[in-house]
């Protein structure tokens, strides 16, 4: 009997620099052959339920994030930083309130970067085990 192996997903951190390039590169490697795009964290999370993508819903699949240390650096904290103040600047349809308190949370040392956010979106997909290279 042949065991069932993951399907392996790459993300590759030496392709991009800013969360517009990681939602491109995630498009290009979970949406292949479509025509939607990732644009928001929301919309990150909604692919990762699969179904419309490169695997189905609820099989099991393995995300491989290459130069992680490089995407952890890059989405860190001053990227964090000037992506609320975007949010806030912008106004609605943010909540300015709560973008405010992520982005003093952020600044005071407890609040998380986007490099954080993005894995633990994908860590809250039981189906999909993380390996960060």
């Amino acid at each position: 009997m042949e065991l069932d192996k993951n399907k392996i997903i790459t993300i590759d951190g030496s392709r991009f620099s800013d969360l517009p390039g990681f939602y491109d590169e995630v498009s290009l490697v979970l949406m292949k052959n479509t025509d939607w795009k990732v644009g928001t964290l929301d919309g990150f999370d909604d692919i990762l339920y699969g179904g419309f993508g490169v695997f189905e819903s609820r099989e099991k699949i393995e995300i491989s994030w290459k130069e992680s240390q490089k995407s952890k650096e890059d989405l860190g904290l001053e990227t964090t930083r000037i992506f609320y103040q975007n949010k806030i600047r912008q106004g609605k349809p943010f909540n300015i309130e709560l973008m405010q308190e992520k982005l003093d949370d952020l600044l005071s040392g407890k609040g998380r970067t986007l490099f954080e956010i993005l894995v633990e979106i994908i860590e809250s997909h039981k189906n999909i085990t993380l390996i960060l290279e």
